[in-house]
């Protein structure tokens, strides 16, 4: 085989391993894919997850909960501004999840918070959890943790959730 040929076999393969990781959880409709948090600093008590949602049914659904045994609470949060300052609140009776949609957790918005960490989130590891929804049920699943450096797009006026405190 030439040079080329192995380039583009080499190249194929990759984005084939690419793909094998392109939807990481399914229940039901919903596809999970890109599930992470960042690295604990020291200190941090808290963490925030974040993941992408697709909901592939033709009705809606909703993201009721997430509960795991890394943290003593977990709460489904959002960013909210009032008079210029953004704050985090809890949202009440999960996150909208509408019919052939994606919807992304991200930092500056829709978030999972662990409160009161058990152990800290050390990079290279996973964070277990269930997420639970209204329609497709429960299903396991594992978040990434990222380097504390890990910085996709700061969100809402550079807020940096997983840094935060309560």
């Amino acid at each position: 085989m030439n040079i080329r040929k192995l380039a583009v076999i080499a190249a194929l393969g990759l984005c084939t391993a690419g793909t094998a990781w392109a939807k990481d959880y399914k229940v039901g409709e919903v596809e999970i894919d890109d599930l992470w948090v960042r690295a604990s600093a020291p200190g941090q008590s808290n963490g925030a997850g974040y993941m992408d949602i697709d909901n592939d049914a033709k009705a809606a659904d909703r993201l009721l909960s997430v509960a795991s045994d890394a943290a003593e609470r977990v709460e489904l949060h959002t960013v909210q501004t009032e008079n210029g300052v953004s704050k985090m609140r809890q949202v009440e009776g999960g996150i909208a999840l509408p019919a052939d949609t994606e919807v992304k957790l991200s930092p500056g918005g829709y978030h999972v918070m662990f409160i009161k960490l058990k152990a800290p989130f050390a990079e290279g590891g996973t964070v277990p959890a269930t997420l639970k929804f209204e329609k497709a049920g429960e299903v396991a699943v594992q978040f990434k943790v990222k380097p504390a450096s890990h910085n996709p797009g700061m969100g809402h006026g550079g807020m940096d959730h997983g840094m935060m405190k309560h």
